[in-house]
């Protein structure tokens, strides 16, 4: 069984209800300031341009957006998601209602220029790390309401998606060890209660990887060591369990952290330091 789990096509779940919200967040009563500029009738044509180098994402799903206000809008996209554009490329033109147009151009920018970013920082991390044959995975440490966008973002950008949530793959972290007894008592329960899926055990240093080793563990997330602590933490493990890399990985450490061997390196700032990625919308 695998435990990692990719996000491959545009996200529906959710979306549809997360794109509602927002719309009845950023309207309430009215755009007060397009309504009484723009005429009921006027219709508009509008592009968005890249203002700086780096991937696209969730230009799929922005469209949804301009549609809510204005159903018959004409949409090109010129760029698809996980295209890598440069400064001044034109990503998309649309024609439609201009009071749409203008109304739904923050909340689509939102999305598209958050998807981007991560996008764009994700395959930073995948190309630091080229040739190694370790993989670049992501956390659950997304905006509540947008993982689905946050992961779907990861792997346009050419990285792998961890767990989805709390319920495809266990996790056993230090607190649960603690509450646990130990890290073997921790498995068993796990196991005991969920037979089918994988476990992932924390470990902090070499007796903790031992016990996460003879306990059973499928994965074992090394955390927080530095590389030495690592690759010998790799060799000792020798296959018998998948490895992990987490804690403060940075550009600058990530190569480090894949030469030690290990499988998978997790990179909580790919979701949780999101950086936006600079779109324009011009009429």
């Amino acid at each position: 069984m695998n435990a990692i789990t990719e996000v491959h096509v545009p996200p529906e779940q959710g979306v549809e209800e997360l794109i509602r919200q927002a719309l009845e967040e950023d309207i309430g009563a009215g755009d007060v300031t397009t309504n009484a500029i723009i005429d009921e009738d006027k219709r508009a044509r509008a592009r968005w341009i890249a203002k700086e180098e780096g991937i696209v994402a969730g230009l799929s799903i922005v469209k949804n957006v301009f549609q809510k206000l204005d159903k018959e809008l004409e949409w090109n996209r010129v760029i698809k998601d996980g295209a890598h554009v440069k400064q001044g490329q034109e990503l998309i033109i649309m024609k439609g209602k201009a009071r749409a147009i203008l109304t739904a151009e923050r909340i689509a920018l939102n999305i598209a220029q958050r998807m981007s970013g991560i996008a764009s920082k994700t395959a930073q991390f995948v190309k630091a790390i080229r040739g190694t044959g370790t993989q670049i995975l992501d956390t659950r440490k997304t905006v509540p309401g947008m993982r689905a966008l946050d992961k779907y973002a990861v792997t346009v950008g050419g990285g792998t998606n961890h767990r989805i949530g709390l319920y495809d793959l266990a996790m056993i972290k230090d607190n649960h060890i603690v509450a646990a007894g130990g890290i073997k008592q921790a498995v068993t329960k796990v196991r005991k209660q969920y037979p089918e899926l994988q476990i992932e055990v924390e470990a902090a240093n070499m007796p903790q990887v031992g016990e996460a080793l003879k306990a059973g563990a499928d994965i074992i997330m090394l955390d927080n060591m530095q590389p030495d602590l690592m690759k010998t933490a790799v060799s000792r493990i020798e296959g018998r369990a998948k490895t992990e890399a987490s804690g403060n990985i940075s550009l600058e450490t990530v190569r480090a952290a894949a030469g030690t061997g290990v499988d998978y390196i997790s990179v909580g700032a790919l979701t949780h330091s999101v950086q936006a990625f600079d779109i324009s919308q011009q009429l």
